[in-house]
């Protein structure tokens, strides 16, 4: 791809370092930013900046955060004794996306994968285990993908629960194994929270 001006070669490039985007998506990005007013591209430009600059994680589930606590945690509305466990923050916007779940969030920031080299020490887990063990949580709800590496992440965590007087569960089995939550449509996965079943079910049915 050749370009006229090395100001839009930078800024094409720029955009094709995102996921998902190829030079010729970015050019077209970029061309539309072109045709912006200047103080549109300039919020825009902004906006970026400041969230890189200001984003927090929440210190309880570690979802994103404007403070200290995410508003998900800090709304005194919600049960507080359900936790629902999912992999990353896309996970707790596509399950809030189905008005279905009003429990609080643990986001592990990703599933143990020894194959991409991610271990358990790695992951928010033990966060998970201090935060079950000094409060009050009545069930923990597994939602991660339905992959194999979505189950071992279950079974590990799982068994380092089995002591704690907590339910465990996992969503149903609504989802086809391989699948992502992200892209489960809301119905779905509606009914996946709603219809969960224990995990010693799960990791039988499993096997």
């Amino acid at each position: 791809m050749i370009f006229s001006s090395s100001l839009l070669e930078k800024a094409v490039n720029e955009f094709a370092k995102l996921p998902g985007i190829g030079k010729k998506t970015a050019l077209r990005l970029v061309l539309h930013l072109i045709k912006q007013d200047v103080g549109d591209v300039t919020a825009f430009s902004n906006a970026i900046a400041t969230l890189r600059e200001e984003i927090k994680f929440c210190s309880r589930c570690h979802n994103i955060a404007d403070n200290t606590l995410c508003n998900i945690c800090s709304n005194t509305m919600r049960k507080q004794d359900i936790i629902c466990v999912v992999e990353n923050i896309r996970d707790v916007i596509a399950i809030e996306s189905t008005q279905q779940f009003n429990g609080l969030y643990h986001v592990l920031g990703g599933i143990i994968s020894p194959l991409d080299g991610v271990g358990p020490d790695q992951l928010q887990i033990e966060s998970l285990v201090k935060r079950i063990t000094e409060g009050h949580t009545a069930e923990i709800i597994f939602a991660l993908n339905p992959n194999i590496q979505g189950d071992t992440t279950i079974y590990y965590i799982g068994k380092k629960l089995k002591h704690l007087p907590v339910k465990i569960t996992t969503i149903a089995r609504g989802i086809a194994f391989g699948g992502e939550l992200e892209y489960a449509d809301e119905m779905t996965l509606a009914k996946s929270i709603s219809n969960r079943i224990p995990v010693e079910n799960y990791i039988t049915a499993g096997n």
